[in-house]
């Protein structure tokens, strides 16, 4: 038996997958929604942060950034090397004061969506954490357009590497989105992210993960895999994040 043929590109609603900085810039003007997945760790810091009740400033980093916090008298994120103080370790945000301003930098997630800031279209942060808030705001919002971005790593020479927590946690939205909107569409890329997601395999070994663990930051790889753990949806808007009101339940 043959397969049907594909739909129309038009056809709606509809969740397309593309990856990286210039699959967001490929889609920014063709959808209602792009969701950023960065899920170790920009994408899953976010949310934390936003759980808090803080609003959270990306940036791609540099000079700039402290010219940022300073500007908006907000506290700029150290890395992980930093023993106190907010980071781009989720477990380090757990304990935000509410209404915390936080410049957010990281070379891929936060740099993704501070490219789109200008953007006519909803950007928001997702991942395993908050696959399912995500779902209930696009259809909340009425969108018939999604993109889903996973991030992905940086090798050396600072192309994009693929990354298996960022494909499963793509693949999660995709999947709640499935269930909560009706005749949706998937693209062949966001059917193999669902497709992995239902094969969710410990983030702990991959080569992120791995990394995390060794460093002795454990708890940011399991707080990061923690499936629908957060009802919590950050919403790009003014240059930060904040907390979209809480979408009605399924």
């Amino acid at each position: 038996m043959s397969s049907p043929p594909l739909p129309p590109l038009d056809v709606t609603p509809r969740v397309d997958l593309e990856w990286g900085l210039q699959g967001a810039r490929r889609f920014a003007e063709r959808v209602d929604v792009v969701v950023v997945v960065d899920v170790l760790s920009f994408s899953t810091s976010v949310t934390v942060a936003c759980e808090r009740g803080a609003r959270v400033w990306p940036h791609p980093g540099g000079e700039e950034a402290h010219a940022l916090a300073r500007s908006i008298e907000a506290v700029l994120a150290g890395t992980r090397s930093h023993t106190s103080g907010p980071s781009l370790s989720p477990t380090s945000l757990l304990d935000l004061p509410e209404g915390s301003r936080l410049v957010l930098p990281s070379p891929n997630g936060s740099s993704i969506t501070h490219a789109l800031m200008n953007a006519k279209v909803a950007v928001v942060a997702g991942g395993l954490r908050n696959a399912a808030a995500v779902a209930r705001y696009v259809r909340d919002v009425g969108a018939e357009r999604v993109a889903v971005v996973p991030a992905g790593e940086r090798w050396p020479d600072h192309s994009l590497r693929f990354a298996y927590e960022d494909l499963v946690g793509a693949g999660a939205v995709v999947r709640r989105l499935t269930e909560t909107v009706p005749g949706l569409f998937r693209s062949p890329e966001a059917e193999a992210a669902a497709l992995a997601f239902a094969e969710l395999q410990p983030l702990d070994g991959t080569p992120s993960g791995r990394e995390l663990v060794e460093r002795g930051f454990a708890d940011d790889v399991r707080l990061a895999e923690q499936v629908d753990a957060s009802d919590v949806v950050p919403v790009l808007r003014e240059g930060r994040f904040a907390a979209a009101a809480l979408p009605s339940t399924l």
